[in-house]
Protein backbone atom coordinates (compact mmCIF):
# COMPACT_ATOMS: atom_id res chain seq x y z
CA UNK A 1 0.00 0.00 0.00
CA UNK A 2 1.46 3.38 -0.99
CA UNK A 3 0.77 5.77 1.87
CA UNK A 4 2.67 8.58 0.16
CA UNK A 5 -0.14 9.04 -2.37
CA UNK A 6 -3.33 8.01 -0.61
CA UNK A 7 -3.14 10.30 2.42
CA UNK A 8 -5.37 13.33 1.86
CA UNK A 9 -6.71 14.24 5.28
CA UNK A 10 -4.49 16.45 7.42
CA UNK A 11 -2.85 14.83 10.42
CA UNK A 12 -2.98 17.54 13.11
CA UNK A 13 -0.16 17.92 15.59
CA UNK A 14 -2.67 17.85 18.42
CA UNK A 15 -6.38 17.17 18.57
CA UNK A 16 -8.66 17.11 21.62
CA UNK A 17 -10.74 13.93 21.71
CA UNK A 18 -14.21 15.08 22.66
CA UNK A 19 -17.33 12.91 22.42
CA UNK A 20 -20.94 13.01 23.56
CA UNK A 21 -19.94 12.51 27.19
CA UNK A 22 -18.24 15.92 27.31
CA UNK A 23 -20.99 17.56 25.24
CA UNK A 24 -23.72 16.18 27.48
CA UNK A 25 -21.79 17.24 30.58
CA UNK A 26 -21.49 20.84 29.35
CA UNK A 27 -25.18 20.88 28.41
CA UNK A 28 -26.06 19.75 31.92
CA UNK A 29 -24.06 22.61 33.42
CA UNK A 30 -25.73 25.14 31.14
CA UNK A 31 -29.13 23.83 32.17
CA UNK A 32 -28.23 23.92 35.87
CA UNK A 33 -27.62 27.67 35.91
CA UNK A 34 -24.55 27.23 38.17
CA UNK A 35 -21.51 28.24 36.13
CA UNK A 36 -19.02 29.02 38.93
CA UNK A 37 -18.40 27.92 42.54
CA UNK A 38 -20.29 24.69 41.86
CA UNK A 39 -19.86 20.97 42.46
CA UNK A 40 -18.10 20.15 39.16
CA UNK A 41 -14.88 21.92 40.07
CA UNK A 42 -14.76 20.05 43.37
CA UNK A 43 -15.42 16.71 41.67
CA UNK A 44 -12.75 17.35 39.05
CA UNK A 45 -10.25 18.20 41.80
CA UNK A 46 -11.11 14.96 43.62
CA UNK A 47 -10.69 12.85 40.48
CA UNK A 48 -7.40 14.57 39.69
CA UNK A 49 -6.10 13.81 43.18
CA UNK A 50 -7.13 10.19 42.77
CA UNK A 51 -5.17 9.90 39.53
CA UNK A 52 -2.00 11.71 40.61
CA UNK A 53 -1.92 10.70 44.25
CA UNK A 54 -1.95 14.34 45.35
CA UNK A 55 -3.37 15.22 48.74
CA UNK A 56 -4.82 18.56 47.66
CA UNK A 57 -5.71 20.14 44.32
CA UNK A 58 -7.19 23.43 43.23
CA UNK A 59 -8.56 24.17 39.76
CA UNK A 60 -7.39 27.44 38.21
CA UNK A 61 -8.02 29.37 35.00
CA UNK A 62 -4.68 28.37 33.46
CA UNK A 63 -1.33 26.78 34.25
CA UNK A 64 0.26 30.24 34.19
CA UNK A 65 -2.28 31.46 36.74
CA UNK A 66 -1.45 28.51 38.99
CA UNK A 67 2.27 29.23 38.90
CA UNK A 68 1.65 32.93 39.55
CA UNK A 69 -0.53 32.02 42.54
CA UNK A 70 2.23 29.80 43.94
CA UNK A 71 4.75 32.65 44.00
CA UNK A 72 2.22 35.19 45.26
CA UNK A 73 0.97 32.89 48.03
CA UNK A 74 4.49 32.30 49.30
CA UNK A 75 5.48 35.96 49.21
CA UNK A 76 8.00 35.66 46.38
CA UNK A 77 8.28 39.03 44.66
CA UNK A 78 10.35 42.13 44.16
CA UNK A 79 14.03 41.59 44.94
CA UNK A 80 13.73 37.81 44.80
CA UNK A 81 15.07 35.37 42.22
CA UNK A 82 13.73 32.07 40.90
CA UNK A 83 15.79 29.47 39.04
CA UNK A 84 14.05 28.69 35.72
CA UNK A 85 15.05 26.45 32.77
CA UNK A 86 16.09 28.29 29.63
CA UNK A 87 14.38 25.61 27.53
CA UNK A 88 10.67 26.04 28.27
CA UNK A 89 7.54 27.94 27.30
CA UNK A 90 7.64 31.67 28.02
CA UNK A 91 4.81 31.20 30.54
CA UNK A 92 7.22 29.55 32.98
CA UNK A 93 9.31 32.71 33.17
CA UNK A 94 6.32 35.06 32.81
CA UNK A 95 4.82 33.73 36.05
CA UNK A 96 8.00 34.76 37.87
CA UNK A 97 7.99 38.19 36.22
CA UNK A 98 4.32 38.73 37.07
CA UNK A 99 5.13 38.04 40.72
CA UNK A 100 7.74 40.82 40.54
CA UNK A 101 10.70 38.47 40.93
CA UNK A 102 13.58 37.81 38.52
CA UNK A 103 13.87 34.57 36.54
CA UNK A 104 17.44 33.26 36.51
CA UNK A 105 17.92 30.90 33.57
CA UNK A 106 19.77 27.59 33.55
CA UNK A 107 20.69 25.53 30.48
CA UNK A 108 19.19 22.10 29.79
CA UNK A 109 20.48 18.57 29.31
CA UNK A 110 20.93 17.74 25.64
CA UNK A 111 19.51 14.22 26.07
CA UNK A 112 16.18 15.22 27.67
CA UNK A 113 15.68 18.97 27.31
CA UNK A 114 15.25 19.18 31.09
CA UNK A 115 17.03 21.66 33.34
CA UNK A 116 20.57 20.47 34.07
CA UNK A 117 20.95 19.95 37.86
CA UNK A 118 24.73 20.26 37.56
CA UNK A 119 24.37 23.87 36.40
CA UNK A 120 21.93 25.09 39.05
CA UNK A 121 24.15 25.66 42.07
CA UNK A 122 26.31 28.34 40.48
CA UNK A 123 23.18 30.34 39.60
CA UNK A 124 21.90 30.40 43.19
CA UNK A 125 22.42 33.65 45.12
CA UNK A 126 21.27 35.15 48.41
CA UNK A 127 18.21 36.40 46.53
CA UNK A 128 17.15 32.97 45.27
CA UNK A 129 13.89 31.78 46.81
CA UNK A 130 12.78 28.88 44.58
CA UNK A 131 13.60 26.49 41.77
CA UNK A 132 11.03 25.98 39.05
CA UNK A 133 11.54 22.79 37.05
CA UNK A 134 9.77 21.87 33.82
CA UNK A 135 9.24 18.22 32.93
CA UNK A 136 10.05 18.90 29.30
CA UNK A 137 7.61 17.23 26.89
CA UNK A 138 6.55 14.93 29.73
CA UNK A 139 10.08 13.65 30.45
CA UNK A 140 10.50 13.79 34.25
CA UNK A 141 13.33 15.80 35.75
CA UNK A 142 15.57 13.91 38.17
CA UNK A 143 13.78 15.27 41.23
CA UNK A 144 16.11 13.54 43.67
CA UNK A 145 18.90 15.84 42.51
CA UNK A 146 16.64 18.91 42.45
CA UNK A 147 15.30 18.33 45.95
CA UNK A 148 18.83 17.79 47.28
CA UNK A 149 19.87 21.19 45.89
CA UNK A 150 16.69 22.83 47.21
CA UNK A 151 17.07 21.41 50.71
CA UNK A 152 20.75 22.34 50.83
CA UNK A 153 19.94 25.96 49.91
CA UNK A 154 16.56 26.17 51.72
CA UNK A 155 14.63 26.77 48.50
CA UNK A 156 11.06 26.01 47.45
CA UNK A 157 10.42 23.80 44.42
CA UNK A 158 7.66 24.38 41.87
CA UNK A 159 7.04 21.82 39.13
CA UNK A 160 5.72 23.10 35.79
CA UNK A 161 3.78 20.02 34.72
CA UNK A 162 2.07 21.53 31.69
CA UNK A 163 3.17 18.58 29.53
CA UNK A 164 3.67 15.86 32.13
CA UNK A 165 0.24 14.50 33.07
CA UNK A 166 0.80 10.77 33.49
CA UNK A 167 4.55 11.09 34.05
CA UNK A 168 6.29 9.95 37.21
CA UNK A 169 9.70 9.81 38.86
CA UNK A 170 10.54 6.97 41.23
CA UNK A 171 6.88 5.85 41.05
CA UNK A 172 5.63 9.27 42.24
CA UNK A 173 3.54 11.39 39.87
CA UNK A 174 5.04 14.67 38.74
CA UNK A 175 3.66 17.63 40.65
CA UNK A 176 3.96 16.14 44.13
CA UNK A 177 7.71 15.67 44.07
CA UNK A 178 8.32 19.30 45.04
CA UNK A 179 6.25 21.81 47.02
CA UNK A 180 3.58 22.09 44.31
CA UNK A 181 2.93 21.26 40.67
CA UNK A 182 0.77 22.97 38.08
CA UNK A 183 -0.84 21.34 35.03
CA UNK A 184 -2.31 22.75 31.82
CA UNK A 185 -5.53 21.74 30.07
CA UNK A 186 -5.01 23.71 26.88
CA UNK A 187 -6.61 21.90 23.87
CA UNK A 188 -3.38 20.25 22.68
CA UNK A 189 -2.49 18.79 26.09
CA UNK A 190 -3.01 15.23 27.38
CA UNK A 191 -6.53 16.15 28.48
CA UNK A 192 -8.39 19.39 27.93
CA UNK A 193 -10.98 21.53 29.63
CA UNK A 194 -10.97 23.98 26.71
CA UNK A 195 -8.70 26.20 28.78
CA UNK A 196 -7.62 25.90 32.38
CA UNK A 197 -5.20 24.33 34.82
CA UNK A 198 -4.85 22.77 38.24
CA UNK A 199 -2.40 23.09 41.12
CA UNK A 200 -1.60 20.09 43.31
CA UNK A 201 0.30 19.98 46.59
CA UNK A 202 0.77 18.02 49.79
CA UNK A 203 0.86 21.23 51.84
CA UNK A 204 -2.54 22.00 53.39
CA UNK A 205 -1.59 25.54 54.38
CA UNK A 206 -0.47 26.35 50.82
CA UNK A 207 -3.60 24.74 49.40
CA UNK A 208 -5.89 26.86 51.60
CA UNK A 209 -3.98 30.00 50.64
CA UNK A 210 -4.23 29.19 46.91
CA UNK A 211 -7.94 28.45 47.23
CA UNK A 212 -8.46 31.85 48.86
CA UNK A 213 -6.27 33.86 46.51
CA UNK A 214 -7.71 32.41 43.28
CA UNK A 215 -11.12 33.83 44.26
CA UNK A 216 -10.18 37.44 45.00
CA UNK A 217 -9.27 36.73 48.62
CA UNK A 218 -12.96 36.36 49.52
CA UNK A 219 -13.60 34.16 52.51
CA UNK A 220 -16.81 32.48 51.34
CA UNK A 221 -17.77 31.18 47.91
CA UNK A 222 -21.26 31.70 46.53
CA UNK A 223 -22.47 28.33 47.81
CA UNK A 224 -20.89 28.84 51.25
CA UNK A 225 -22.69 32.11 52.02
CA UNK A 226 -25.57 31.71 54.49
CA UNK A 227 -26.94 35.06 53.38
CA UNK A 228 -26.60 35.85 49.64
CA UNK A 229 -24.25 38.77 49.02
CA UNK A 230 -22.62 38.69 52.47
CA UNK A 231 -18.88 37.95 52.48
CA UNK A 232 -15.54 39.44 53.47
CA UNK A 233 -12.29 40.03 51.55
CA UNK A 234 -9.53 38.91 53.89
CA UNK A 235 -6.72 38.97 51.31
CA UNK A 236 -5.89 40.70 48.03
CA UNK A 237 -6.41 38.03 45.39
CA UNK A 238 -7.10 37.26 41.74
CA UNK A 239 -9.98 36.02 39.65
CA UNK A 240 -8.18 32.81 38.66
CA UNK A 241 -11.04 30.35 39.08
CA UNK A 242 -12.05 27.60 36.68
CA UNK A 243 -15.67 27.68 35.54
CA UNK A 244 -18.08 24.79 36.03
CA UNK A 245 -18.32 24.43 32.25
CA UNK A 246 -14.58 23.82 31.94
CA UNK A 247 -14.52 21.54 34.98
CA UNK A 248 -17.35 19.41 33.57
CA UNK A 249 -15.21 18.70 30.49
CA UNK A 250 -12.24 17.87 32.71
CA UNK A 251 -14.25 15.31 34.67
CA UNK A 252 -14.96 13.31 31.53
CA UNK A 253 -11.44 13.77 30.17
CA UNK A 254 -9.61 12.54 33.29
CA UNK A 255 -11.69 9.36 33.12
CA UNK A 256 -9.98 8.64 29.77
CA UNK A 257 -6.43 9.56 30.73
CA UNK A 258 -5.07 6.02 31.10
CA UNK A 259 -6.30 5.14 27.63
CA UNK A 260 -4.81 8.34 26.21
CA UNK A 261 -1.38 7.74 27.80
CA UNK A 262 -1.31 4.13 26.59
CA UNK A 263 -1.93 5.25 23.01
CA UNK A 264 0.66 8.02 23.24
CA UNK A 265 3.29 5.57 24.45
CA UNK A 266 2.46 3.11 21.67
CA UNK A 267 2.64 5.83 19.02
CA UNK A 268 5.89 7.27 20.39
CA UNK A 269 7.59 3.89 20.49
CA UNK A 270 6.42 3.03 16.97
CA UNK A 271 7.99 6.17 15.50
CA UNK A 272 11.13 5.92 17.63
CA UNK A 273 11.74 2.37 16.47
CA UNK A 274 11.27 3.33 12.81
CA UNK A 275 13.51 6.38 13.07
CA UNK A 276 16.49 4.38 14.37
CA UNK A 277 17.59 3.79 10.78
CA UNK A 278 18.67 7.43 10.50
CA UNK A 279 21.79 8.26 12.52
CA UNK A 280 21.54 12.01 11.89
CA UNK A 281 18.63 12.50 14.27
CA UNK A 282 18.31 12.23 18.05
CA UNK A 283 15.00 11.56 19.83
CA UNK A 284 14.52 13.26 23.19
CA UNK A 285 13.44 10.68 25.77
CA UNK A 286 13.98 9.77 29.39
CA UNK A 287 17.46 8.48 30.20
CA UNK A 288 16.62 7.47 33.77
CA UNK A 289 15.15 4.07 34.63
CA UNK A 290 13.24 5.73 37.50
CA UNK A 291 11.40 7.98 35.06
CA UNK A 292 8.11 7.33 33.30
CA UNK A 293 7.47 9.56 30.29
CA UNK A 294 4.01 10.98 29.51
CA UNK A 295 4.81 11.14 25.77
CA UNK A 296 3.42 14.57 24.95
CA UNK A 297 5.05 14.62 21.52
CA UNK A 298 8.19 13.43 19.74
CA UNK A 299 11.01 15.94 19.57
CA UNK A 300 13.43 15.02 16.80
CA UNK A 301 16.75 16.87 17.09
CA UNK A 302 18.41 17.13 13.70
CA UNK A 303 22.14 16.93 13.16
CA UNK A 304 23.93 20.19 12.45
CA UNK A 305 24.00 19.26 8.78
CA UNK A 306 20.27 18.52 8.55
CA UNK A 307 19.25 21.48 10.70
CA UNK A 308 20.37 23.89 7.97
CA UNK A 309 17.30 22.74 6.05
CA UNK A 310 14.90 22.48 9.00
CA UNK A 311 12.35 24.91 7.59
CA UNK A 312 12.34 23.11 4.23
CA UNK A 313 11.84 19.78 5.99
CA UNK A 314 8.91 21.23 7.92
CA UNK A 315 7.41 22.70 4.74
CA UNK A 316 7.67 19.33 3.03
CA UNK A 317 5.95 17.61 5.96
CA UNK A 318 3.19 20.19 6.04
CA UNK A 319 2.67 19.88 2.27
CA UNK A 320 2.07 16.20 2.86
CA UNK A 321 -0.56 17.10 5.49
CA UNK A 322 1.56 16.16 8.50
CA UNK A 323 1.14 18.59 11.36
CA UNK A 324 4.31 19.71 13.15
CA UNK A 325 5.39 22.12 15.84
CA UNK A 326 8.59 23.35 17.51
CA UNK A 327 9.20 23.01 21.25
CA UNK A 328 10.31 25.73 21.72
CA UNK A 329 11.15 28.35 19.07
CA UNK A 330 13.91 29.94 21.19
CA UNK A 331 15.48 29.61 24.61
CA UNK A 332 13.40 31.98 26.76
CA UNK A 333 16.36 34.28 27.61
CA UNK A 334 16.75 34.83 23.86
CA UNK A 335 13.14 36.05 23.53
CA UNK A 336 12.90 39.81 22.91
CA UNK A 337 11.48 40.79 26.30
CA UNK A 338 14.06 38.86 28.33
CA UNK A 339 16.95 39.60 26.00
CA UNK A 340 16.32 43.35 26.28
CA UNK A 341 15.70 43.30 30.03
CA UNK A 342 18.47 40.98 31.20
CA UNK A 343 20.85 40.65 28.26
CA UNK A 344 21.63 37.42 26.44
CA UNK A 345 24.99 35.74 26.15
CA UNK A 346 25.04 33.55 23.07
CA UNK A 347 27.32 30.93 24.59
CA UNK A 348 25.44 30.54 27.88
CA UNK A 349 22.56 28.24 26.90
CA UNK A 350 24.12 26.09 24.20
CA UNK A 351 22.04 22.94 24.71
CA UNK A 352 18.80 24.91 24.84
CA UNK A 353 19.79 26.62 21.59
CA UNK A 354 20.50 23.29 19.90
CA UNK A 355 17.12 21.86 20.85
CA UNK A 356 15.27 25.07 19.93
CA UNK A 357 17.10 25.64 16.66
CA UNK A 358 17.55 22.07 15.43
CA UNK A 359 14.40 20.18 16.46
CA UNK A 360 11.08 19.32 14.86
CA UNK A 361 8.15 18.19 17.01
CA UNK A 362 5.98 15.42 15.60
CA UNK A 363 2.56 14.25 16.84
CA UNK A 364 2.07 11.10 18.91
CA UNK A 365 -1.38 11.88 20.32
CA UNK A 366 -4.21 9.36 20.71
CA UNK A 367 -5.93 10.81 17.64
CA UNK A 368 -3.40 9.04 15.38
CA UNK A 369 -4.25 5.77 13.63
CA UNK A 370 -1.80 3.04 12.67
CA UNK A 371 -1.98 4.26 9.06
CA UNK A 372 -1.19 7.81 10.26
CA UNK A 373 1.93 6.56 12.01
CA UNK A 374 3.13 4.63 8.98
CA UNK A 375 2.47 7.65 6.78
CA UNK A 376 4.37 10.00 9.14
CA UNK A 377 7.28 7.58 9.45
CA UNK A 378 7.76 6.88 5.75
CA UNK A 379 7.36 10.49 4.69
CA UNK A 380 9.63 11.91 7.38
CA UNK A 381 12.44 9.49 6.56
CA UNK A 382 12.10 10.06 2.83
CA UNK A 383 12.19 13.85 3.26
CA UNK A 384 15.29 13.65 5.45
CA UNK A 385 17.11 11.65 2.77
CA UNK A 386 16.68 14.56 0.34
CA UNK A 387 18.83 16.75 2.55
CA UNK A 388 21.48 14.29 3.70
Amino acid sequence: MNFFKIKKNKIPFGKPLIDNNEIKSVTNVLKSGIYAHGPRSSLFEKKFCNFTGAKYSSTVSSCTAGMHLFYFALGIGRGDEVIVPAQTHTATAHAVELAGAKPVFVDCEIETGNIDPKKIQKKISKKTKAICVVHFLGIPVDMKKINYIAKKNKLLVLEDCALSLGASFNKTHTGILGDAGVFSFYPAKHITTGEGGILITKNKKLYNKIKLLKSLGINKTFLERKTPGIYDAIEVGFNYRMSEIHASIGIKQIEKINKFIKKRKRNFEFLKKNFKVNDEIHILDSNNIKSKNSFYCMNVVLSKNLSKNRMEIIKNLNKRNIGTSIYYPQPVPRMSYYRKKYGYKGNEYLNSAIISDQSISLPVGPHLTKNDLIYISENFLSILKKFQ
